[in-house]
């Protein structure tokens, strides 16, 4: 066994790297070190996360069992679901697809399991990232191109990503961001701050200037949970995944035919999956869900009325850590769409996700929209422990198709002998419809997954080629303990991130 106390994490943008380093020097542990990461990435990857989204995480911690952190935020108490229903989906973006932020109740979480140095440093470098400002990087200004029309119509977005001159900020530009480093300082005194007092009441005053019904007490109302993940035993290793309304049981029904390596399988499983979640995800608050059929998704496949879900580009950042002494940690946080519902709110410099537009406008559906209730969510973190004692973390952008991505890199991960940057640089390919920015469920496959498009063909499943590698296809990051206490990991080439390996105190 190695000696030496280290820890290996992997994020999508240097800076997270640079707030993990930092906390790992001051002392802190794993737990601290994905904290760390992941209040940074609220900063410099504003487009994908931020203190206005979701969180959902496993962690493992030495002889003990993996918990499940869900922070997934509920519809208003006042939300209109009569209005609601009267329209075949629920808006893409705007005031009535916010749901409350849980990001900062599930950092709060899971600083409670183990966390050396608390929330305050972390939110205090994230804070003074905000301020001093950060280059946009190249994944941001993608995503501020595909939502120019968006930044330039929303009073806080056009103030902070606009040149000044009536554009907006391009790669390499510097982004300074003064309200969300105030709001970020003040939650480094009291996290929950951000459930009650100024925050709360300037983020529900603005949702109600454009239309919304929020109020402080809908902010007040929410609590993160930590719940039994679900369990599965499959190609030679044990999966834990979060429970609905997180859809990790779609990955774990998938996973039968992820192992072996035939496509025409693999691709079969993934289409009737797509179309059995998107008929079965829901919130176990609104009802009985059925766990069981995406468990086991062959035959059930039903179109069902779906919740409208947009393009997948972009919504997520997972961070992935682990350490010698056995704790693994992967963690999922999220604006859903790429700048969330497209309202930043100038008081609080927070932008607000539209996890909301993922709610069924139908009330049979079992992911109807209610007050309390929260959609079905796409943040899909998982942890594997092969038959050899191998543990392996891991979280992936990629919306609705994360379990696709996931499942595509899971046989090879659990090779103790494969480079995992190879692994997640390989060709891959994702199923969906509206996610995709599709009418009709399609294969969207990057060059070189040719037995994926030959089985897609096979199954009359309409295939669109990319010209390359694509955010699309997820943004896998990775972290694996050996047995012998050696860690890797890797972070994929499609975001801006990359991997380390830290010596610990």
């Amino acid at each position: 066994m190695t000696s030496s106390a280290r820890i290996a994490l992997a994020a999508p943008h240097p800076a997270a790297l640079d707030a993990a380093a930092e906390a790992v020097a001051a002392g802190g542990n794993t737990i601290d070190a994905a904290l760390a990461a992941a209040t940074a990435l609220t900063v410099v990857y504003p487009h994908q996360c931020g203190i206005g989204g979701d969180l959902v995480a496993l962690v493992r911690r030495p002889d003990e069992d993996v918990v499940a952190v869900l922070s997934a935020g509920a519809a208003p108490a006042g939300i209109d679901t009569a209005a609601l229903a009267r329209d075949e989906r629920m808006p893409r973006q705007g005031p009535q697809t916010v749901t409350v932020p849980g990001a900062v109740a599930g950092w709060e979480a899971i600083a409670g399991l183990g966390a050396r140095l608390g929330l305050a440093a972390p939110l205090d470098h994230a804070a003074r990232l905000a301020a001093e400002g950060h280059l946009v990087s190249a994944g941001l200004a993608r995503a501020i191109g595909v939502r120019r029309s968006e930044l330039l119509a929303d009073e806080g977005l056009r103030e902070v990503f606009g040149d000044g001159a009536g554009g907006l900020l391009g790669e390499g530009d510097t982004l300074v961001q003064p309200a969300l480093a105030a709001t970020l300082a003040e939650l480094a005194q009291d996290p929950g701050a951000m459930y009650e007092g100024r925050i709360p009441e300037s983020l529900a005053t603005r949702l109600r200037q454009l239309g919304g019904v929020h109020t402080p007490a809908d902010f007040a109302a929410h609590r993160a949970e930590l719940l039994e993940p679900v369990v599965a035993d499959e190609g030679g290793a044990r999966w834990w995944v979060a429970p609905p309304p997180s859809q990790g049981v779609v990955l774990l029904g998938v996973l039968p035919e992820a192992f072996g390596g035939d496509a025409a399988e693999l691709v079969e499983a993934v289409h009737e999956a797509a179309l059995t979640r998107q008929a079965r995800l829901g919130d176990p608050r609104g009802g009985e869900i059925d766990v069981v059929a995406m468990l086991d998704p062959r035959g059930l496949a039903a179109e069902g009325l779906l919740p409208r879900a947009g393009r997948a580009l972009g919504d997520t950042v997972a961070v992935t850590a682990a350490g010698t002494d056995g704790t693994v940690v992967t963690l999922i946080q999220s604006v859903y769409q790429l700048f969330g519902s497209g309202i930043l709110d100038p008081g609080t410099g927070v932008v607000l996700h539209n996890r909301g537009s993922a709610f069924s406008t139908d009330p049979a559906h079992p992911g109807h929209v209610g007050p309390g209730l929260r959609p079905p969510h796409t943040l899909l973190p998982a942890i594997a422990q092969g038959d050899d004692g191998l543990l392996v973390g891991l979280g992936c952008q990629g919306g609705s198709a994360q379990p696709w991505i996931l499942a595509q890199v899971a046989d090879d991960l659990l090779d103790a002998a494969a480079d995992p940057a190879a692994v997640l640089g390989r060709p891959r390919f994702v199923v969906g419809a509206r996610d995709l920015g599709h009418e009709v469920m399609t294969l969207v496959a990057e060059p070189g997954a040719d037995a994926a498009v030959a089985a897609a063909h096979a199954l009359g499943l309409p295939v669109a080629r990319a010209e390359g590698l694509i955010d699309d296809a997820g943004h896998v990051q990775t972290v694996r303990l050996h047995t012998d206490g050696r860690l890797d990991a890797a972070s994929d080439p499609r975001a801006d991130g990359r991997a380390i390996v830290l010596d610990a105190h």
